[in-house]
């Protein structure tokens, strides 16, 4: 009895063991393969550095938009650093600025890397708004790409007016161009959230200087109103203090 108890427990922790490949029957392709776009908000600390990655196939759109919304600190320097690099290393493309697009077809398939560097603030911390994501114009399933193959040969000699192949079309083009509406419409609220920002703090930096400029008027006033009582002031003459010419 010992030994089917023994041997139970040996195969149980055998089979039963941690799975390295959750998807072992799927493909990279598979897995990963469709359009997906994400919009959200980073906060770089002064002089810091933060870097996302994010994946693509050979051929397809990666596009990147970015805008910095505000700058804490005392030099206010809006400049933001921003590097693409391809799964090999290799750099892509770069820009230095305060908001700016990255756009290019994908030449190789792997994890794409964005770097945002805060280095023009020493001291200063800054949010920036991200919005990047790769969509895919002649998506196809790679399980069914050897009958689709067999089919358009097939269907070369004929001139057929397939309505379910109309209507498939015409769905993909709708979905491809409310994909890029939403993606303009991020654009547009990125740049919205950036210009509420701007005015939240010309807001407060006009309150404290208009507080500042009314006290320093006042105390002003104040002290010139001292200044001009002190010349009139009625001293009284006795015999050992009198007035001199």
């Amino acid at each position: 009895m010992l030994c089917f108890y023994l041997v139970f427990v040996f195969l149980g922790s055998v089979n039963c063991g941690p799975q390295t490949s959750p998807h072992g029957n799927i493909t990279d392709q598979e897995l990963l393969w469709g359009a997906d776009q994400y919009d959200f908000s980073v906060v770089l600390p002064a002089a810091g550095t933060e870097c996302i990655w994010h994946f693509a196939h050979f051929g397809e759109r990666f596009y990147l938009h970015f805008m910095v919304q505000w700058v804490t600190g005392v030099g206010h320097d809006r400049h933001l650093s921003v590097t693409v690099n391809a799964p090999s290393g290799l750099v892509v493309s770069s820009v230095d600025d305060a908001k700016g697009q990255i756009n290019f077809d994908a030449k190789e398939t792997g994890f794409y890397q964005m770097c945002f560097s805060n280095f023009h603030n020493r001291f200063n911390t800054m949010q920036v708004f991200l919005s990047f994501g790769v969509y895919y114009d002649n998506y196809q399933d790679p399980s069914k790409r050897m009958e689709e193959e067999k089919k358009k040969k097939e269907e070369i000699s004929k001139d057929l007016n397939n309505t379910l192949s109309i209507i498939e079309g015409s769905t993909h083009k709708v979905e491809k161009y409310v994909f890029h509406m939403f993606r303009y419409y991020g654009f547009g609220r990125m740049r919205k959230s950036a210009d509420f920002f701007l005015l939240l703090s010309n807001s407060q930096y006009i309150t404290w200087w208009s507080a500042a400029l009314s006290l320093l008027i006042v105390t002003c006033g104040y002290l010139q109103l001292l200044f001009l009582k002190s010349l009139f002031v009625d001293k009284t003459c006795t015999e050992d203090k009198r007035p001199r010419c």
